[in-house]
């Protein structure tokens, strides 16, 4: 007895946490919960459609989703003591995760995917997250509208990004966000908004979810525009993703008020998010000081002009023909939004289109929008500060001992921004390579590989060749089609990232055996 009256007090005065610390899990756990709401939605959408009746996968989904996310996100808590090097193995498998239970209504519903093709339905599902628009559902308009609206769903949360809307609640735990928002954020620096980062995120996830609803009622006034079509495209426009419930994407609509307006919110969501807000509390001159955002709209004019000459004049097609499908499918890739307005005696099939019209569009692909948008592509002050390395190369061989800095717009760039910035090139190009020697190896011929390695990088969704926007990604091989799916999560994500983060995860592995 006195044995058990002197435990007990040690015991009360000593309690036990009431959870294990893992950043990792608790991120994760807090991310799928907000893939919860999007499921119920479609399974609701799913249930009130009248051609289908595929809501029990959805919910079935929601469930098990809703059921791991709260298991990890209380089971396991933030640490008190939170470093730099923890944060990117949080983004890769929060990504990760996601995809893998956003992949669930495919294979659950056995007219979609089924089990027996998980790898497509992980192709599905990470495209998806990743806003890239490519594609392995070869029926389209068959499946039900609740299974295609999660299909849009997953576009909009992977956007702007699920880890940056998690971050507005991590300051409420003790645990610093800065830096998790600098490594999913696109850009060379998050643009803080508020003191602190929780005012941040929910600053953009406003523009973001305000844009979004712009584009609906803009789409919604056009004539033969659906309620269901509007809030779709609206929602995969302002993610620039490029998924559409149809077959034939904007091309099934044959309007061009359709296109104009997606074109306008493909703008956009591949313009800074920051700006968008500074610019609806006043201060519209800041897209003026934003270089490179500035830059980004002339790429796309003079894009636009040149690709309408060619079309014009080595295809034979009138001029207002060429300008209007030169003008949505430059937008459409220069912002890594993927759809296409392929429709009866238009030109919207760029993969037919002549040789150097296709040049164009693949540097578009490359470079891709602006910084801290949801567009994917190496981003355009990479290729501003590349450039001017280039010049200050030449410069230096002219006069070795000269000091030249780099410099955009008058303003000095770090050096250590400009380091990164080229290993950042480095290890693209290098991606790129052996990406498109295992993808040809696989059976891909050399046109379809190429496009195809750089659409997934870039997130862009079609490509060139084979897998053009008439076509879907069926065209490559299983095996080929996991190595597309991990570039996109390495083009979203960004390189860096990624390696940091499978770094430390490998590290971590290996300590623990």
């Amino acid at each position: 007895m006195r044995r058990v009256f002197r435990a007990v007090p040690e015991l009360s005065l000593v309690p036990r946490p009431p959870h294990r610390e893992n950043l990792s899990l608790h991120v994760v756990g807090l991310a799928l919960l907000f893939l919860v709401p999007g499921m119920l939605i479609a399974t609701l959408v799913e249930w009130g459609s009248l051609t289908s009746d595929g809501e029990r996968p959805l919910l079935v989904a929601a469930l098990i989703t809703g059921t791991v996310g709260m298991i990890l996100f209380a089971g396991f808590g933030p640490p008190d003591d939170v470093r730099p090097s923890d944060v990117f193995p949080v983004v890769v498998w929060t990504w990760l995760s996601c995809s893998v239970l956003g992949a669930l209504p495919y294979v659950l519903d056995a007219d979609v995917l089924g089990w027996s093709q998980w790898d497509s339905a992980l192709f599905e599902s990470i495209s998806g997250f990743t806003a890239s628009g490519s594609t392995v559902l070869t029926d389209i308009d068959s499946h039900g509208r609740g299974l295609l609206l999660w299909r849009q769903l997953t576009q909009w949360y992977g956007g702007m990004g699920m880890v940056v809307l998690a971050v507005s609640v991590l300051p409420l735990l003790g645990v610093g966000g800065q830096e998790l928002m600098r490594a999913e954020t696109p850009g060379p620096e998050s643009d803080r908004l508020a003191p602190r980062i929780s005012g941040t995120a929910k600053r953009l996830w406003l523009v973001y979810a305000g844009l979004t609803a712009a584009i609906a009622v803009a789409l919604f006034a056009v004539p033969g525009v659906s309620l269901y079509d509007a809030v779709a495209h609206a929602l995969s426009a302002a993610g620039t993703g490029g998924f559409s419930p149809y077959g034939g994407s904007i091309g099934h609509f044959e309007s061009l008020g359709a296109e104009l307006v997606m074109a306008t919110g493909m703008i956009a969501g591949a313009m800074s998010f920051s700006l968008h807000y500074r610019a609806l509390r006043g201060d519209w001159r800041a897209y003026g000081r934003a270089r490179d955002q500035m830059l980004f709209l002339k790429i796309l004019a003079s894009a636009t002009m040149v690709i309408t000459l060619l079309l014009w004049v080595r295809q034979g097609a009138s001029f207002g023909l060429s300008l209007r499908d030169a003008f949505f499918n430059v937008v459409t890739l220069a912002t890594s939004g993927g759809f296409h307005n392929i429709r009866p005696g238009g030109l919207g099939d760029f993969a037919a289109w002549t040789p150097p019209a296709q040049v164009v569009l693949g540097v578009l692909m490359l470079i891709g929008g602006g910084a801290g948008s949801t567009s994917g592509g190496m981003k355009v002050f990479r290729a501003q500060i590349s450039a001017a390395h280039a010049l200050r190369t030449v410069r230096l061989a002219r006069r070795p001992r000269s000091v030249v800095p780099v410099k955009l717009g008058g303003a000095v760039i770090p050096e250590p921004t400009v380091g990164r910035v080229l290993g950042f090139g480095t290890l693209y190009i290098m991606s790129f390579g052996v990406g498109t020697l295992i993808v040809a190896s696989l059976g891909a011929d050399p046109v379809t590989a190429v496009s195809g390695v750089i659409s997934a990088l870039s997130n862009m969704g079609p490509a060139l060749g084979e897998a053009g926007p008439s076509s879907d990604f069926t065209v490559f091989a299983r095996p080929a089609r996991l190595v597309l799916a991990g570039l996109m999560i390495v083009g979203r994500l960004e390189i860096t990232a990624v390696l940091l983060g499978a770094a430390v995860i490998v590290r971590h592995l290996l300590r623990r055996h």
